[in-house]
């Protein structure tokens, strides 16, 4: 969202130290949501020395003015980060509102155990007291914590995350809207949400590309998917020219969050019709592969399964499967298509919450026309904590003021 604010934006100032100033060339309608945003990419103040680092440059100066100070001569990669209470925080007088509110602190130390990193091995260590939260719970083990009489699994989201298959469409055959909507109408949400996720309280299927229960979340224009079947899908795919090209899909071996996905497509594709070349590899090098616009036989890539946090992906500017201007994209995939581009550009500059909603449904419904991706369906990732840590509160993730340890 801040690149698409920053096309608005005529110049900054700081005429104060304690204010900033945002001057626009014309009207915003999405100015707080940017510089609000709760999830990942968010807007950092920084001191300019830092912020004048150059960009291929990894910054070493650490400087937070929040409730907690990093220590970084304790940090130590894959193995330990350490955080401790900053004395000369203030906080607002005021209960904690998501990542806003009063960040009040009761603890003078959070370390995170960055080499703990075996599921069971981290249930095991929460039930014998040598950890006291454990920040994503595997699913498979949700029962486990949850029937444990030391331990709670504390609500702190009401927003879900979503799965996502996202395409290739620089190279056939996806580079054909026929092709992409064969796959949309195979791709039904409950095989890979039973697979991955496969504890039917933590999943749910969402006919939305923006995610379900907040403003934008729609069912509108996804019937392609929503209703649709494998007949159905057999017969687009048929009457598409699909050309029996292999479909190269990347499945990422060490990641066990969305490990289960790829096999599931895989089965699908091959249902519709489709000949699938499967390829496994570690996450590191599917995310370096993903980039690359190189021809197939050079390394290139069909598709890839991924999730994201429902508020990265919840309204038009944030979904970056939204940004369709082929290769100029902000994202891999590189979808173009100059319909989205228009209805997007009218959602950035709308104030009116009505007309934003309906253009909204316009711009998804065109996305499951075209077959920008396809939505996968939500879940949410359970958090655990012993019984003696309270202060939890709802967010949209594992936040560390308010707890207190008794």
């Amino acid at each position: 969202m801040g690149s698409a604010l920053m096309t608005f934006v005529d110049r900054m100032d700081s005429p104060a130290p304690d204010t900033f100033r945002i001057f626009l060339r014309e009207s915003c309608g999405f100015v707080l949501e940017a510089l609000g945003k709760p999830s990942s990419n968010v807007p950092f103040i920084m001191p300019k020395r830092v912020a004048d680092t150059d960009a291929f440059k990894q910054i070493e100066e650490h400087i937070g003015s929040g409730p907690y100070m990093f220590v970084k001569d304790q940090f130590k990669p894959g193995d330990k980060a350490v955080y401790v209470k900053n004395p000369k925080y203030v906080p607002r007088k005021e209960a904690p509102s998501g990542t806003a509110g009063g960040k009040h602190v009761y603890v003078d130390r959070v370390e995170w155990n960055l080499a703990l990193r075996d599921g069971q091995a981290q249930v095991n260590a929460l039930q014998k007291g040598e950890v006291d939260i454990i920040e994503s719970v595997p699913f498979e083990l949700y029962e486990t914590v949850k029937k444990d009489p030391n331990a709670f699994l504390p609500k702190y989201a009401t927003v879900n995350l979503q799965y996502m298959a996202r395409f290739n469409h620089l190279h056939k055959p996806f580079n054909d809207e026929k092709v992409r909507r064969a796959v949309l109408a195979a791709f039904s949400q409950e095989p890979f949400l039973r697979a991955q996720v496969g504890v039917k309280e933590l999943y749910k299927s969402c006919p939305s590309m923006f995610t379900c229960g907040t403003p934008y979340g729609s069912p509108f224009g996804s019937d392609i998917q929503s209703k649709s079947n494998m007949k159905k899908a057999q017969e687009l795919l048929k009457t598409s020219g699909y050309d029996g090209t292999p479909i190269v899909l990347m499945k990422p071996t060490d990641l066990v969050t969305i490990s289960k996905l790829p096999d599931v497509a895989a089965q699908l594709l091959r249902q519709a019709g489709f000949k699938v070349d499967l390829q496994a590899m570690d996450w590191q090098t599917l995310v370096g592969r993903r980039a690359k616009k190189d021809p197939i036989d050079k390394g290139g890539w069909h598709m890839f399964l991924t999730a994201w946090q429902g508020h990265d992906i919840w309204n038009p500017i944030a979904n970056p499967t939204m940004d369709t201007r082929g290769e100029a994209s902000g994202w891999f995939g590189w979808g173009k298509d100059d319909k989205i581009l228009a209805l997007r550009a009218e959602f950035m500059r709308s104030t009116d919450e009505a007309q934003k909603k309906k253009l909204a449904e316009q711009i998804q419904a065109r996305a499951f026309e075209i077959g920008t991706h396809v939505p996968l369906g939500e879940f949410q990732t359970p958090m655990a904590a012993r019984k003696n840590i309270s202060g939890f509160f709802i967010t949209n993730g594992n936040l560390y003021w308010n707890l207190k340890k008794n």
